[in-house]
């Protein structure tokens, strides 16, 4: 596994951790329940993705799991603007977790790009 895998694979776990982490504070404190699961499956899935890319049978198969990664974090990427957007994060809470969740993205667009798809 190069580098850039190993990143990504430690970057999307830590960054499922605090969406978990997320998701609990929004549920218990802002009583909110709709935006933070999906907020909560999106950016959970990223990481499960880039796993299952790992281990793929072809490169067809490891750009497919790193495609829908990639999908899954413009998704999440969409929870948190909208929960800024909202007030129902500060800009603060909300920049922290864009940020991660954009270095993600440029990671997965950097890995696929690498692997030979170029979109």
């Amino acid at each position: 596994m190069n580098e850039r895998m190993s990143q990504s694979k430690e970057k999307s776990f830590r960054f499922a951790i605090r969406c978990v982490r997320l998701y609990l504070y929004l549920r218990d404190n802002k009583r909110e329940y709709d935006i933070s699961r999906q907020l909560l499956r999106s950016g959970t899935s990223i990481g499960a993705n880039i796993r299952e890319g790992l281990f793929a049978q072809s490169k067809p198969d490891f750009l497919a799991k790193f495609s829908i990664a990639k999908k899954e974090a413009a998704e999440t990427e969409y929870w948190l603007e909208l929960l800024k957007e909202t007030d129902i994060l500060t800009p603060e809470q909300a920049d922290s977790m864009l940020n991660d969740c954009r270095e993600l993205i440029r990671i997965l667009v950097s890995s696929c790009k690498t692997m030979g798809n170029k979109r």
